[in-house]
């Protein structure tokens, strides 16, 4: 009778970015998703509903504030339905940052006993916020039903703008999340990098207030692409994405990959350090 020996080795320098092993434990990223979507709403009183409760109070308070009081411009859309489209994108985001960044310390106690690809955890935090977003956006469509308004044609570039913000989520996430192992004070970065992100991203205001010439430099920001294009696709507002689509995909991918490799890089120290 013949045995399966698997010799694990530690990896050395830039190692390969081993791709096909994770295809190999695809059934455990699964596993981690259901995992990580139980643990988010175990003992809680409202359960998955904060999942729509919290984009859903932050439309509140910027329609009270930007919009009535600030007089804010919303593409000729009103202000509620003009904000709470951008948060639903937005939201995924955030909270796939926040949570793929502290996945690698909350599951420690997993590294340390058995091996599989490290990689799979952070990977799982965000991927698990697809169900938060698909009760979001069940608002956002009820919203639109509510104004009177009909998803446009262009509504098919929806899933590849979802794929866009889950690459700038994941790229930044696995950064963080290694860094996250060596310095704990990463936790505390975190909340304020997103607080900082979100404004700096067209959530209440539309980008059409920012002069054409800096309108390019302005779509570095991976999440400009994201927010504009749902807006269009959906709502078919004035402000298009047109060419800031390029730009925020080229630093969306670019985070990705090189997120993924200093991953691999530094994930051969998790075990002794998380």
């Amino acid at each position: 009778m013949s045995t399966f020996v698997r010799h694990i080795r530690p990896s050395k320098g830039w190692s390969t970015l081993k791709l096909r092993e994770l295809w190999e434990y695809r059934e455990l990223v699964l596993f981690l998703i259901w995992r990580d979507i139980k643990v988010r709403y175990k003992q809680t009183i409202l359960g998955a509903s904060w999942a729509i409760i919290q984009p859903f109070l932050t439309m509140v308070v910027f329609s009270l504030f930007f919009g009535k009081l600030g007089k804010m411009p919303s593409d000729n859309l009103p202000y509620p339905i003009f904000a709470y489209a951008a948060l639903v994108p937005w939201t995924f985001f955030a909270n796939g940052l926040a949570f793929s960044s502290q996945s690698m310390v909350a599951s420690a106690n997993l590294v340390k006993k058995v091996y599989f690809p490290r990689i799979s955890i952070p990977i799982s935090s965000v991927l698990s916020g697809a169900v938060d977003f698909g009760l979001a956006f069940s608002v956002l469509l009820g919203m639109m039903a509510y104004y009177g308004l009909a998803p446009t044609v262009h509504v098919l570039w929806l899933p590849l703008l979802l794929l866009l913000a889950l690459t700038a989520a994941l790229g930044v996430g696995l950064w963080m999340a290694a860094l996250n192992v060596l310095y704990r004070d990463v936790r505390y970065i975190v909340p304020f990098l997103v607080q900082l992100w979100m404004f700096a991203t067209p959530i209440v205001y539309p980008s059409n207030l920012l002069p054409k010439f800096w309108r390019p430099f302005y779509a570095l920001n991976p999440m400009v692409g994201v927010i504009e294009g749902f807006r269009w696709a959906l709502l078919g507002t004035e402000t298009a994405p047109g060419m800031m689509i390029l730009p925020s995909s080229l630093v969306a991918i670019t985070m990705l990959v090189s997120g993924v490799i200093y991953f691999r890089r530094m994930e051969r120290h998790f075990a002794d350090v998380v």
